[in-house]
């Protein structure tokens, strides 16, 4: 497909199946970039046993992923833009297949150095993978509707790969697994390097000159509304993933459901959150949206602060299931939004830059939010939860109210002309 001009007409926004088969190779590689810390979480007690380790010092070790996922993102942020994406996106699924090798050896130490490369690893993937599949069909609502497809994606395999990756087990073991994950990954990242070779990238013209490292901060904290949409990020991450770090315990303390049962809480959620961040994109971005992304972006933070300070003073099951249902959806909504809006207001010049400042911001946003979720259960229960992740939504639509709209209720790629 041609990459339109700035001064172009846009071009019709794709169907989600023939974005598909020409993504294709990105989604998978989107998909596998889960499945690590997900064998390290699902097997975490065999792990720590065969490792001669307790679950609790083994399972200590996850946060070094967010660290690096954290340092590296931010530090190599510059440099997604600066080289071909799916150069990029192989690298990573390289490193990504030698943690998991390593992973499958056992023992503390390489568990530890396992963690560190996958969260290294992914903080180059994602976004990456997500730049280069906007790349894919330009600068407009077809870019960012394959953008959110790539988010859509993700979100599924988070739902759907804990019996993904539980059923090969059965026959190889956890060890198994992550060399499946490493046979995959590299085969991935020779593709994308084939790939590469047979068609030229968008982006930075040959000969053009170069921006400097901290002049690439200047130019994208220039674009309108890109650091307040970095922020409203950072705040939906600290609040969802904060939220979902004591879901499992509110759900047994209130309800008396088991591991068991609540395994169909998970389901709900991560069904709601998949359905609505699929549907979102398609509505952002169509021909002739009901809505403007921003008003979107609006609406699904106030349902986020509805359904989270709601939840927390329910006491009926059905209406707390709603709750989780629509918390996470809500989610989903202002997920989506963010990454359209940075996709196009970002343009080929400066949304790979972008993407990894997002994906860095939600790494720090897990951390914080478990701490402030964490502080707030601590000194008043889990009203006072409610008001720490009440108090954060309020931040990120204070946030929100920050990002102008876009000429004539659209985006306008600014990065182009930077």
């Amino acid at each position: 497909m041609r990459n339109p001009a700035p001064g172009d007409a846009e071009e019709p926004v794709p169907g989600d199946l023939r974005m598909a088969r020409a993504l294709w190779p990105v989604l998978l590689a989107s998909a596998v970039g889960l499945l690590p810390f997900t064998v390290f979480s699902t097997y975490l007690v065999p792990i720590a046993d065969d490792a001669g380790s307790s679950v609790a010092a083994m399972g200590g070790l996850r946060g070094l992923g967010g660290l690096a996922a954290l340092l590296v993102g931010t530090a190599l942020a510059p440099f997604i833009d600066r080289v071909p994406k799916e150069w990029a996106a192989a690298g990573a699924l390289v490193a990504l297949g030698v943690s998991a090798g390593l992973g499958a050896a056992g023992g503390f130490a390489l568990f530890a150095v396992f963690c560190l490369l996958v969260g290294a690893s992914t903080a180059v993937l994602n976004p990456a993978l997500t730049a280069a599949a906007a790349d894919r069909f330009g600068s407009g609502k077809a870019a960012g509707r394959a953008a959110t497809l790539v988010t859509a994606t993700t979100s599924m395999t988070a739902m759907l790969a804990a019996p993904v990756i539980a059923l090969p087990a059965l026959f190889w073991g956890w060890q198994g697994d992550l060399l499946a994950v490493t046979a995959l990954s590299l085969l991935l990242a020779a593709v994308f390097v084939a790939r590469r070779g047979k068609r030229q990238e968008t982006g930075t013209p040959p000969g053009a000159p170069r921006v400097g490292y901290l002049a690439s901060f200047r130019a994208l904290a220039a674009v309108r509304g890109v650091l307040p949409l970095l922020l409203v990020g950072f705040l939906r991450t600290a609040v969802f993933m904060g939220y979902l770090a004591y879901l499992a315990a509110f759900y047994e303390e209130r309800f008396d459901l088991d591991a068991g049962l609540f395994t169909l809480v998970w389901t709900l959620s991560g069904a709601s959150f998949f359905v609505s961040n699929l549907l979102t994109g398609r509505v952002t971005n169509s021909a002739a949206p009901r809505v403007t992304t921003e008003r979107l972006l609006a609406i699904g933070l106030v349902a986020a602060l509805v359904s989270v300070v709601g939840f927390y003073f329910t006491h009926w099951l059905p209406l707390a299931l709603a709750m989780t249902a629509l918390h996470a959806a809500s989610h989903a909504i202002v997920a989506a939004c963010v990454v359209s809006l940075l996709v196009r207001r970002c343009g080929t010049a400066l949304r790979g830059s972008a993407l990894s400042l997002n994906a860095a911001g939600q790494s720090l946003g897990v951390f914080a939010g478990a701490a402030l979720g964490g502080a707030g259960l601590g000194l008043a229960g889990y009203p006072g939860t409610a008001v720490v992740f009440g108090a954060l939504v309020v931040a990120a639509l204070g946030a929100a109210v920050l990002v102008p709209r876009g000429r004539g209720g659209d985006d306008v790629t600014q990065a182009e002309s930077t």
